[in-house]
């Protein structure tokens, strides 16, 4: 079959192949639908490939001339194999999401109305990209307090930063709406509750961290207790670790009881990524006196953090051994120390010296060995030479 080459106006920038559904973006270059609506919203850029220039509201205009063009070429080249694209389907518009809006506001029409809205988010990112600009992300928003079928929408619609960041903004209402939904709703709506307090939570700043309610974590330390999906679980641990990054937040988490559930969390889990975000969030919570003494107060806090050293990642191997120097500095009695001998948190941190890891990680490690050198110095895993480093 001989070769056809194919005209250069016609192979999106992209991609480089024969464009299928020309969009022209407001900068003035043509790409294929498929490939700028990935590189606008998988990558979640907001500029043209070409010109980086910024692009609004991810406007795309069908370019109808060229595609009809390129229609007319397949067909006269179909002799050569080449086959004729078809007419691609009409976009999603503003105004057919501003109709399904409207109509929702009815009580007749609104469940109806919501179900449509939640397929269309869940089509493609373009629509997503369509309805957030519509207003659909402040109307739903509106419904979730008395609609927890908007709360689904609302999930699906994968926000952008900004109107995440508008969500947090309106002086903890939508906040406290999320936070009653995870009292009292079922296991679909609280888990789409925690998933979205998630997604905001990422972008808020520090002094929106600081105010988030006891309320709030006593209700996301219940989903954990529950565990009502695995995302659900995911989504709460990654909420905490991000607002426990606030000291006061810490206290307000072990308060609401987070400790004595992470520890049996971590007891069941086998998933290793879950593990090891569970990890992260137990050496938070350690940094202060409070998460300290709850971990020490349930039977298995010191073993199962000793136990997890060397079957997790680097990074999590690290976390577990900095939770037990942070123990060791500034919470060890005679009884806890011996307590962490017979667990076997020696002969783990001399197995941590003699394998290949990081530096930081076998310093802690020497740290807490050299701590405890004479309270451990009968153990048999530790060998004289290396007790000898260390004078009694």
């Amino acid at each position: 079959m001989e070769e056809v080459e194919i005209p250069s106006f016609f192979i999106c920038p992209i991609s480089l192949q024969l464009m299928k559904d020309p969009v022209t973006v407001p900068t003035g270059i043509t790409y294929d639908r498929e490939s700028i609506e990935k590189w606008l919203f998988s990558a979640k850029n907001r500029t043209c490939p070409i010109t980086k220039q910024p692009i609004p509201d991810c406007d795309l205009t069908p370019n109808h001339t060229l595609r009809r063009l390129i229609q007319s070429w397949c067909t006269l080249n179909a002799a050569h194999g080449i086959e004729r694209i078809p007419t691609p389907r009409s976009p999603l518009s503003k105004s057919q999401i501003a109709k399904l809006l409207r109509e929702a506001k009815s009580v007749d029409m609104r469940n109806k109305c919501l179900k449509r809205l939640r397929s269309i988010a869940t089509e493609n990112a373009s629509n997503r990209c369509c309805m957030e600009a519509a207003g659909a992300a402040d109307f739903l928003a509106t419904l979730v307090k008395n609609e927890t079928s908007a709360l689904a929408v609302l999930y699906h619609l994968q926000l952008s930063e900004a109107s995440l960041k508008n969500l947090i903004g309106d002086d903890g209402v939508f906040i406290d709406s999320l936070t009653r939904i995870m009292q009292s709703g079922n296991c679909d709506s609280r888990a789409y509750a925690v998933m979205l307090l998630k997604s905001m939570f990422e972008v808020a700043d520090i002094v929106q961290l600081s105010s988030l309610r006891m309320e709030s974590f006593v209700e996301v330390v219940r989903i954990l207790c529950d565990q009502v999906s695995l995302k659900a679980t995911k989504s709460a641990l990654k909420l905490l670790i991000r607002a426990c990054q606030m000291g006061r937040n810490r206290v307000k988490a072990v308060e609401a009881g987070a400790m004595p559930v992470l520890i049996d969390l971590l007891l069941d889990s086998c998933d290793k990524r879950q593990s090891e975000i569970i990890l992260t969030l137990l050496d938070v919570l350690c940094r202060c006196a409070e998460g300290r003494a709850e971990l020490l107060k349930h039977g298995a806090g010191i073993a199962i953090v000793s136990k997890r050293i060397l079957r997790v990642s680097e990074t999590a191997n690290e976390r577990c051994v900095r939770i037990l120097l942070s123990i060791s500095k500034f919470s060890a009695t005679q009884s806890i120390v011996q307590e962490m001998l017979q667990v076997g948190v020696a002969a783990k941190l001399c197995l941590v010296l003699q394998v290949e890891g990081t530096s930081k990680t076998k310093e802690k490690a020497r740290e807490i060995l050299k701590l405890h050198a004479r309270a451990w110095k009968n153990s048999p895993c530790i060998s004289a030479k290396f007790l000898s480093s260390y004078p009694a």
